[in-house]
């Protein structure tokens, strides 16, 4: 065989198709976990910190505006993970879909990219939970040794993040118990950060001065586009639910009710948000870390700031659990397809959950979040987030070219021109990311082609013929 075809090889749909690969992984998830898994996996710093710095330095109030164009993008990248979803239910998302469209090589490259992107933003969001809990601490007059307050800066006086590495290890922990407690405390802490969210726009909404929208657009439209590829940041997460695939009851239902349900759920959310926001405060002002805080104090509303830093903190708390968890499988994934060590793919007997690769995930998180200081490298998030979503936005045209009469319990309208919409849009976001960005993702992915030739290359089961006739 070929280096060519060996790169080329791809797993067949009917191993995949239908949950017909036996899973060790239980079946205990149903439709309104999947959406508050994505809502949870959403909703964080986006709203919390986003919606001002990108008001008063891009789109002004037509942010609004942003958040509307961004989350029509991410409805059409969003609609081609839920037929992929109701057709491939198996855990790994983008990686397992590349695999059964565009070959090993592809896939192996797009689960680096993923590895990036999870890892990367459960350490950033570890971080920023270290900050908020910090200080709620403080307005107690509780103040932990600088030391220990924050990544290693010696100049700074800091060393090491104990808050960030007792939370991701902590999750880690509440990850490796299974799927179904996991999702209990997660449906709680999205439940109360969506309510304290409501509760802003509610009490917000009856001090809003329409004067403060106008001028609607300080900046042009061209501010609202670039609020748009800045705003489009805020919706990532909602793939997380994609790699929950084997862990769904009736996924080929449930997976695309908990994509698009999620993500109507967070776009109904993040426009409101920002049209109380604007109407609240002159957009000038909002360049600022807690804008919802600010524009509280700002009408003089100091009683619901607890309150908003309480939902911070549980919407912190909720995005790290979905981001991890979705490292998670996507390293069992590798580690059952051969392109890892298999006991990635482990699974403990008693909680049926991979309670190895989980630990490797939490362990991995603690050591970033607490020694590395990664606020320079939040965009390398993004950049694997936008690959993804092209390739499965151009995965579901060359399923369809090669895969016509597969049956698909849902289906991606106006094929191929909506995908290409999304994918085009998705290139586009690529092109406003920092050119030190593309040197650090060029770089990652040199190291995963490396490991790739080291190990993967020799070790994969569908090149062993384990997983059936490669296609």
């Amino acid at each position: 065989m070929s280096l060519k075809h060996k790169l080329l090889r791809k797993k067949p749909i009917p191993v995949l198709h239908g949950g017909e690969v036996r899973s060790s992984l239980k079946k205990q998830l149903g439709a309104m976990d999947l959406i508050v898994l994505g809502v949870g996996s959403i909703v964080g710093t986006g709203i919390f910190v986003l919606t001002g710095v990108t008001a008063a330095t891009h789109a002004g109030p037509g942010l609004i505006l942003s958040f509307i164009l961004a989350g029509i993008v991410c409805v059409f990248c969003a609609l081609c993970y839920a037929e992929f979803a109701s057709t491939v239910p198996v855990s790994g998302s983008a990686y397992t879909y590349s695999y059964s469209t565009f070959g090993e090589g592809a896939a192996w490259i797009l689960g680096w990219d993923l590895i990036l992107e999870y890892g990367f933003a459960s350490a950033l969001v570890a971080s920023s939970w270290s900050g908020y809990i910090q200080g709620i601490l403080s307005g107690f007059g509780i103040h932990l040794p600088k030391a220990i307050s924050s990544a290693f800066n010696p100049a700074a006086g800091t060393y090491i993040d104990i808050p960030a590495i007792l939370i991701a290890l902590t999750i880690a922990w509440i990850i490796s118990r299974g799927a179904k407690e996991s999702t209990r405390l997660n449906t709680f802490m999205v439940y109360l950060k969506v309510s304290v969210v409501l509760l802003f726009i509610v009490v917000g909404a009856f001090f809003v001065k329409p004067d403060n929208w106008t001028p609607f657009m300080p900046f042009g439209f061209e501010g609202v586009v670039t609020g748009a590829a800045i705003a489009f940041l805020a919706y990532v997460g909602f793939d997380v639910i994609a790699t929950a695939a084997e862990e769904v009851k009736q996924p080929q239902k449930n997976l695309p009710i908990g994509i698009i349900g999620s993500l109507v759920i967070v776009s109904i959310l993040y426009v409101a948000v920002t049209a109380v926001l604007t109407g609240l405060v002159p957009y000038n002002l909002l360049n600022v870390k807690d804008p919802v805080a600010f524009a509280l104090l700002y009408i003089q509303q100091d009683w619901m700031s607890y309150f908003i830093s309480l939902g911070a903190v549980a919407g912190l708390t909720t995005v790290l659990m979905g981001v991890m968890y979705g490292q998670s499988r996507l390293l069992y994934s590798l580690g059952r397809d051969g392109l890892l060590p298999k006991k990635m793919s482990s699974v403990d007997p008693k909680t049926q959950s991979p309670k190895f690769s989980t630990w490797v995930t939490g362990i991995a998180v603690a050591l970033f979040s607490g020694l590395v200081p990664l606020g320079h490298l939040a965009d390398l998030t993004s950049i694997g987030t936008l690959f993804a979503f092209i390739s499965v936005s151009l995965g579901i045209i060359v399923l369809r070219k090669t895969h016509p009469d597969l049956k698909r319990t849902f289906r991606v309208p106006f094929v191929p021109w909506l995908p290409l919409i999304a994918a085009i849009s998705c290139v586009y976001l690529l092109t406003t990311l920092q050119t030190i960005t593309w040197i650090g993702f060029i770089i990652w992915l040199l190291i995963g082609v490396i490991i790739y030739a080291a190990y993967g290359y020799r070790n994969s089961r569908l090149g062993k013929n384990e997983l059936g006739d490669a296609e």
